[in-house]
């Protein structure tokens, strides 16, 4: 035990000294190319002086990044978390500008603005060198990771395996947001994804569900996690009783409907017992949180979310390689739309503005810190870990659902799920992966962009009102825009009508291929004859309408030609709504029976042909109602948990089943003293900011030079082959049925 111990020591002092000739090296490098950075006096010194001078400003700044950087952004917590990234560069710069400070005889000199590359450069080589040592010494990256992990355990008063019984197996859920079941299928069988084709070629099966009407992550998600998604018609939605408009993404809105979630159940979630939530509209119950956005709206202390950030830019490595990737990625969005554009690329939207900015957080930054908060949850042996992806979801909105923006995403997020898959294996208990959507993504032309007006353009003509000859735009509703907000200290979406002002006029909401239509005029739930006294013309020009599929009005489905089908007459609505796949009726009945349905509610056209919508907002790939692939989102177990069932209709059966292989593991789900809640900035911050950042940090974000900053593989050896994790694709290709096998 004891030789073991002096090797392992002897080891870590190696890799040290390794790290800290090749940090000096590039100091010298950097020193000799950049004109604003020197390592010796003015009168000049030897070689051997410079290169001397060089190994104590390495040193220096090394232990001064080891020492000074956790501390600095702990105290920078309260900052927004966008700010801080940009503050991540000159806080590195001050680092290198004290550290040159500390050297004998004044020989070190920079100037402000080079310090910032120089430490940028330092870090990041620095980072990489210790990856590449951990590499080549598997048993030692090994045995650190159980050694931490099995600190924080003994810390939260875990049981320790090792001592006492096994730990049961925990349960990771990551969701693949808007990657719907064919996209994955296809996504498989072109190697886009080996990872996932190498898990459904050996360990895991794969079905398809459907979602309810209002088929978007608000309605998905709360389902899921919370057991309900009753009286949520739709992304957005006016609610006559208070005058306010519910929109999922913003922060109150998404408080007060878990609110109503666990009302309804009178349960906390599925996250409840020992359960950490990741990226997330909602918690779940759980009391590990970060980047959710359900508490974010939360001041002081009780809004603990955001100490994800905090837990991964504690290292200065991650923060620059981040902060890099986040640059690059907002250099290719502009180019991949600019080559859109040259091309002349239909259907087509802007893409301009701050989405560059927010397509960048959600496909860098976001997937990064929720990363980092995944494997701090597997090395903490957490017994439920949900976490949410959005990168292909928010690129698809504007890219459209396939094509070669979304293709490098879904090549990005399979790097990620390879990076988690590996790094359970390290994990201090045993975990079963399953991957699922919340819904999937519908190509279309706008209706703007296929008509040239807008779904309140034509309400408007319908009830006689006038309409501007310049047809405006509706924003997208897009999750990582709220998520931005969020980040800045600005929970509340500027510009969105949260609480519509009196008047007889209508309101008209968009969510995805969804439109909904009040009256706040007329109290209630406004009928059919009511409606068509008040505007004689307006169901008839709206479902008359070629981009119109079928309106929803007071238990009556009204279709093109005045066809009309009461929901209470079996039969009616299954036939008019045939077109839209099986289970449409079922999801219409559904929504009809919500205290806030809209008076009127407008599903697109869709073609059945091309899988075509055409969304009320600005998205080339769409979902929020029926009509194609957006309804058909995916799951996927491993095969040692139970069949899921035929047929999975509604986020609240997905939320059944999860519960259900929740309680499969062999023993109870968490200790049998629960631990006391720590703080999630101390908690996270130890188990990732020590297990992550010192030693995969650097791989969650890939350095800025590569595509993306896509995260690279991590420092442990490669699975063997045939064990199910070898990422090979399967050898008979992806079979075309509603269960991958």
């Amino acid at each position: 035990m004891g030789r073991g111990r002096w090797r392992t020591a002897g080891s870590a002092l190696v890799r040290v000294l390794l790290v800290w000739a090749v940090s000096t090296l590039t100091m010298l490098a950097l020193a000799g190319i950049l004109p604003d950075f020197r390592l010796q006096s003015d009168d000049g010194d030897s070689i051997t002086q410079i290169g001397l001078t060089a190994v104590w400003a390495a040193g220096a700044f090394g232990l001064l990044s080891v020492l000074v950087w956790p501390v600095l952004v702990r105290a920078l917590l309260l900052v927004p978390a966008l700010v801080l990234g940009l503050l991540v560069f000159f806080l590195n710069g001050s680092l290198l500008l004290i550290a040159l400070s500390l050297i004998p005889d004044g020989r070190g000199e920079v100037a402000p603005e080079t310090a910032v590359v120089v430490a940028a450069v330092m870090s990041a080589v620095a980072s990489a060198t210790s990856t590449a040592l951990a590499v080549r010494d598997d048993e030692a990256y090994r045995r650190r990771l159980y050694r931490l992990a099995d600190r924080r355990r003994r810390r939260q008063g875990r049981t320790d395996p090792a001592r006492g019984a096994e730990a049961p197996p925990g349960l990771l859920m990551l969701q693949l947001d808007g990657v719907g079941y064919e996209e994955l299928r296809r996504a498989c069988a072109d190697g886009l994804m080996p990872t996932v084709a190498g898990l459904l070629d050996g360990s895991h099966r794969a079905r398809s569900w459907r979602t309810d009407w209002s088929s978007q992550t608000g309605a998905s998600q709360l389902g899921i996690l919370h057991g309900s998604n009753f009286d949520v018609p739709a992304f957005r939605w006016y609610e006559k009783d208070t005058g306010e408009v519910m929109v999922c993404n913003r922060p109150t809105s998404a408080a007060e409907l878990q609110r109503r979630a666990v009302g309804r159940t009178g349960d906390g979630g599925l996250l409840t017992l020992d359960g950490a939530s990741r990226g997330n509209l909602f918690s779940g119950g759980a009391d590990q949180l970060a980047l959710v956005l359900s508490v974010s709206a939360r001041r002081g202390r009780a809004n603990r979310s955001r100490a994800g950030y905090f837990a991964y830019f504690s290292d200065p490595a991650n923060a620059v390689r981040t902060a890099g990737s986040f640059v690059t990625e907002v250099v290719r969005e502009i180019v991949q739309s600019l080559r859109a554009r040259i091309r002349g690329d239909r259907p087509r939207v802007s893409r301009g503005g701050l989405y560059p900015l927010i397509r960048a957080f959600a496909t860098v930054v976001e997937r990064d810190v929720v990363v980092a908060a995944v494997i701090g949850d597997m090395l903490a042996g957490r017994s439920a870990v949900y976490a949410d992806l959005v990168a292909y979801d928010e690129v698809a909105h504007h890219s459209g659902p396939r094509g070669r923006d979304t293709d490098r995403v879904l090549q990005r997020l399979d790097r990620s799920l390879a990076l988690i898959a590996r790094v359970a294996e390290h994990a201090p208990r045993r975990y079963r992966i399953v991957l699922l959507s919340d819904h999937g993504q519908s190509p279309g032309e706008t209706f703007l962009g296929r008509y040239g007006l807008t779904l309140k353009d034509l309400v408007r003509a319908g009830c006689g009102l006038p309409v501007s000859r310049r047809a405006g735009r509706t924003r997208s509703g897009a999750e990582a825009r709220a998520a931005v907000l969020a980040a800045l200290h600005r929970p509340v979406e500027e510009g969105e009508e949260a609480r519509p002002g009196p008047g007889s006029e209508p309101v008209v909401l968009a969510s995805g291929n969804l439109g909904l239509i009040s009256f706040p005029g007329i109290p209630g739930r406004a009928s059919r004859e009511r409606i068509e006294r008040a505007h004689p013309a307006l169901l008839a020009t709206l479902a008359n309408h070629p981009g119109v599929g079928f309106l929803l009005v007071d238990g009556v489905v009204l279709g093109r030609d005045a066809t009309a089908a009461r929901l209470d007459v079996p039969g009616e609505a299954e036939e008019l709504l045939a077109p839209f796949g099986p289970g449409a009726a079922r999801a219409v009945r559904r929504t009809d029976t919500f205290p806030h349905v809209a008076d009127v509610m407008v599903n697109s056209a869709y073609d059945p042909r091309t899988g075509t919508v055409h969304a009320f907002e600005e998205q080339i790939g769409s979902h929020g109602g029926l009509g194609g692939e957006q309804g058909h989102p995916f799951l996927m177990w491993p095969t040692e948990l139970s069949d899921p069932g035929e047929e999975l209709a509604g986020a609240e059966a997905v939320h059944a089943v999860l519960r259900r292989w929740l309680r499969e593991a062999d023993g109870p789900q968490v200790p049998l003293t629960v631990p006391v809640p720590v703080p999630v900035g101390e908690a996270v911050a130890e188990a990732v900011g020590e297990a992550v950042a010192a030693a995969v940090g650097d791989v969650v974000a890939a350095p800025a030079g590569e595509a993306g900053g896509e995260p690279a593989g991590p420092p442990m050896e490669e699975t063997p082959p045939g064990d199910g994790n070898s990422g090979s694709l399967p050898s008979a290709g992806v079979p075309a049925r509603d269960e991958i096998r």
